[in-house]
């Protein structure tokens, strides 16, 4: 069986959070361990969606959550657990504010238990749907990913895991596209476009506000060669600034 014979690999779901904050606004990125997917490129944080993201001992911890379906719900719920085991950020409102520091961090089923120590809830109705973008077909690895928004205040400290992120930066949109085009940051195609997203608001409150209003349509980008170098594209009419990248074939010697 050649390569072109194989069905495609079956995408995972998963779901990655644009954290944006005020003053000036600026959006958080992260970069993973070198064993880790996506190594290489500033990413938001994010991950595959658990089963103990859909448990219905949830549901006495959420608020905002009493419209959305159950895949809906533990899409969100799975954006709010990466955010804290990545970023050390605790999407919750309400409570006492006291949180474990980052060595204490959990994983798994146990944030739960970091949400109900906080005494407030988990407030999806804070995390906006932003873009859903599923991984080529003939990619080997794929993921169904949902992107979300959420807006944090400052006083918000981001920390690295240690593990799973090795780095981490507040960053102007305009200023992570700028590097990414001088060479400085490697970004992927449903960043690039997501932070082109962004620099359309003004501010986090108008960004959450266009998020809430705008469809979200699941985009598949299909890679294709093209004299030179391949490219990815999705449709011209997806909503989206730019429709495809061209990325030039490596020249030898």
């Amino acid at each position: 069986m050649t390569d072109a014979d194989k069905a495609p690999a079956t995408p995972r779901p998963a779901a990655t959070v644009l954290l944006v904050r005020e003053d000036p606004f600026e959006v958080l990125m992260v970069r993973r361990h070198a064993a880790a997917t996506f190594a290489s490129a500033l990413v938001f944080p994010g991950g595959v969606v658990d089963p103990e993201d859909s448990h219905p001992d949830w549901l006495p911890l959420l608020c905002g959550h009493e419209e959305l379906s159950d895949h809906e719900r533990a899409h969100r719920i799975a954006a709010a657990r990466e955010t804290w085991e990545e970023a050390a950020i605790l999407l919750v409102t309400g409570g006492n504010g006291e949180c474990p520091t980052a060595p204490d961090r959990p994983h798994g089923s146990l944030f739960r238990e970091v949400v109900q120590a906080s005494g407030g809830h988990l407030d999806l109705g804070a995390i906006a749907p932003f873009g859903h973008w599923i991984t080529p077909v003939d990619a080997p690895k794929r993921f169904d990913t949902r992107f979300y928004l959420a807006h944090v205040g400052r006083e918000q400290e981001a920390r690295c895991d240690g593990s799973e992120t090795v780095e981490l930066e507040w960053i102007a949109p305009h200023e992570a596209l700028e590097r990414a085009r001088r060479g400085d940051a490697g970004i992927m195609f449903p960043t690039k476009l997501s932070l082109l997203r962004l620099t359309e608001t003004p501010c986090p409150r108008t960004a959450f506000e266009a998020a809430l209003q705008r469809a979200i349509v699941p985009l598949t980008p299909v890679v294709s060669a093209r004299d030179g170098g391949t490219v990815v594209a999705i449709p011209q009419d997806a909503g989206y600034a730019e429709w495809e990248e061209f990325t030039p074939q490596p020249r030898l010697g």
